[in-house]
C-alpha cells in the first residue's frame, strides 16, 4: 500500500504488543515483524519491548472493517437532529448537500472523514459512492472525477478503500413492473441512465494498492429489476464486491410488493443478485423467506446500529441471518457517529431491548464482524487477523481510560467492545505504516480543523 510518507520505509520493522487480540484470546507480550506491508512474523511470550520495536500499550486487535461508508453524511451531523420527521424527511436534507459538493470539496471532505476514520481504528473502508456528475446529471470532464476523489482522499488519509460504485437510474417503481420513475432534480446527479451506461463508466476506475474497486446497487427502487442482472454480471465477471442496500424502509417493501409481487431479496435473488460476493446493508425488515434466501445464498449482512436508530429503521434480525448462513459486518453508514465499537455493541445490545435476553454475542464475534467478516465483505479476505501474510493493519485501544480501566487483561476484548470508544484508541497501523500514533494522525496535521472547514464550505 503506497501512503505518503516523510521518508523511506524500513524494509522490516517491529511492533511490541502489550497485548494483542488473536481470534480467540488476549495474548500479553506479542511482536509483530512486518515487511513489506505484511506481517512476517508473530511472537508470543515476549515479555519486554526488543530492542528497536515500537510500543503499541493497549489492546491491539486487527484493523477494523468500516463496511458501509456515505462519506459526504459526515456534514449532515447535528444538523438532522433538529426538530422530527423520518427517513424520507432526512433525505431532502441529505439532498440539499449533496447539491453543493464537487470534485474538490468531496476530496476535502472525505480526506477528513477518512482520517477520523483512522483516528477510530479504522483501516479500510467500504465506500457506496453514487454522487457521480455534476448538478443536473451532466458528466464531468473525467466521467469519474467524484470516485477518483474519494480514492485520493482515502490515500492521503492513510487507509484502505474499496469504492463500491453505485448504480443508481430511478427514483421508484412505476405503476407496472416494467415502469420506474425517472430520476428526481436531486438524483440527476446519482443517474448514469441505464446500466449499461454505469458499467461503461464504471469500468474506466482504476484501483491500486490501497484501492480496490466494486460495485453497489443502490436499492431495488433506484435500479429497474429489468437491469439488476447487468450490474450483477459486471462484478462477477470482475470477482468484485457487491453491495446493495436492501429492506431498510418498509415503505420500499410495500412499493415493491405493490409493483413486482414479492419482496426486495425475493426480486434480487431472481435477478442473480445475491451471493456470497454480495452484502445487503441494513436487512432490516425481512420475512422468514427473505431471511432463508440471504442465508442459503451467503449473501453478507451490513448492520449499520448508530444509523438505523438514528433513522428509526429499526431493529434488524441479526441473529436469525447469522444463524441462517449471512455473516455479519458493521458500518456507520450516515456518520451520526464513527465508532465501531459502538456498532458493535449496539448490534448486541439492540437485540436485548428487543428480546429482553441477554448474551446474543460475545465479544470475539463481534469483533469478528468488525473485522474478519467486514474486510471480506470490502474484497479483502486476507484481512482482519494478526497473522503471518495477514496485512499488518492493527488498531490499538487504551486499556487505561476511565473507560476501559479495571477489567483484568483476559478481559480486555470485552471492555474494549462493551466499554471503549473510538477515543480510546491511541495507534493505527495500516500496512505497517504508523498512521496514528498515540492519538494524533500522522498525515493530516488537524483532524477537527479539517472537517470544520470541509463542512462550513457545503453549508455556506
Amino acid at each position: 500500500m503506497q501512503l505518503t510518507t516523510n521518508g523511506p520505509r524500513p524494509a522490516t520493522v517491529t511492533y511490541w504488543l502489550s497485548h494483542a487480540w488473536l481470534g480467540t484470546h488476549v495474548e500479553p507480550g506479542v511482536a509483530l515483524d512486518v515487511s513489506g506491508g505484511l506481517i512476517a512474523g508473530v511472537r508470543t511470550g515476549v515479555a519486554t519491548p526488543p530492542p528497536g520495536a515500537t510500543v503499541l500499550r493497549g489492546l491491539t486487535v486487527p484493523g477494523l472493517a468500516n463496511t458501509h461508508s456515505h462519506a459526504f453524511h459526515r456534514a449532515l451531523r447535528s444538523t438532522v437532529q433538529v426538530g422530527s420527521g423520518t427517513f424520507w424527511t432526512w433525505r431532502e436534507i441529505m439532498y440539499q448537500v449533496a447539491a453543493r459538493l464537487t470534485p474538490d470539496s468531496y476530496y476535502d471532505l472525505a480526506r477528513a472523514v477518512y482520517a477520523e476514520m483512522a483516528l477510530a481504528g479504522i483501516t479500510a473502508v467500504g465506500e457506496f459512492h453514487y454522487l457521480h456528475h455534476a448538478p443536473g446529471g451532466t458528466p464531468y470532464d473525467n466521467p469519474n472525477a467524484m470516485g477518483e476523489a474519494l480514492i485520493a482522499a482515502a490515500r492521503e488519509a492513510g487507509i484502505r478503500i474499496t469504492l463500491l460504485d453505485t448504480a443508481y437510474l430511478s427514483a421508484g417503481f412505476g405503476k407496472r413492473p416494467t415502469q420506474y420513475q425517472q430520476p428526481d432534480r436531486h438524483q440527476l446527479r446519482f443517474s448514469d441512465t441505464t446500466a449499461d451506461a454505469w458499467a461503461e463508466r464504471a469500468s474506466l476506475l482504476k484501483g491500486g494498492d490501497h484501492a480496490l474497486i466494486g460495485a453497489a446497487v443502490h436499492s431495488v427502487r433506484a435500479v429497474p429489476a429489468a437491469q439488476l442482472a447487468t450490474v450483477a454480471a459486471w462484478a462477477e465477471e470482475r470477482q468484485a464486491p457487491l453491495h446493495v442496500h436492501l429492506s431498510e424502509q418498509t415503505a420500499e417493501n410495500d412499493a415493491c410488493l405493490a409493483a413486482h409481487g414479492c419482496t426486495p431479496t425475493r426480486l434480487l435473488a431472481d435477478h442473480g443478485v445475491l451471493g456470497p460476493r454480495t452484502t445487503g446493508i441494513h436487512n432490516t425488515h425481512l420475512t422468514a423467506e427473505d431471511i432463508a434466501l440471504l442465508g442459503s445464498s451467503a449473501t453478507g449482512t451490513c448492520m449499520c446500529p448508530t444509523t438505523e436508530r438514528d433513522l428509526a429503521d429499526g431493529i434488524g434480525p441479526a441473529v436469525a441471518l447469522q444463524r441462517a448462513g449471512s455473516p455479519l459486518s458493521l458500518g456507520s453508514d450516515s456518520h451520526a457517529v464513527i465508532d465501531l465499537f459502538e456498532e458493535a455493541r449496539a448490534m448486541e445490545l439492540d437485540e436485548r431491548l428487543r428480546t429482553r435476553a441477554r448474551g446474543h454475542w460475545t465479544a470475539a464475534a463481534l469483533l469478528r464482524a468488525a473485522t474478519v467478516d467486514g474486510h471480506a465483505a470490502l474484497g479483502r479476505p486476507e484481512a482482519g487477523i494478526i497473522e503471518p501474510g495477514a496485512p499488518a493493519d492493527l488498531a490499538t485501544v487504551a486499556l487505561d481510560s476511565v473507560r476501559t480501566a479495571g477489567p483484568v487483561p483476559r478481559l480486555a476484548a470485552e471492555a474494549v467492545v462493551f466499554a471503549a470508544s473510538a477515543a480510546d484508541v491511541r495507534h493505527t497501523v495500516v500496512a505497517g505504516r504508523h498512521i496514528v500514533r498515540d492519538g494524533r494522525h500522522a498525515l493530516v496535521e488537524d483532524v477537527p480543523a479539517a472537517l470544520a472547514s470541509a463542512i462550513a464550505a457545503l453549508h455556506g
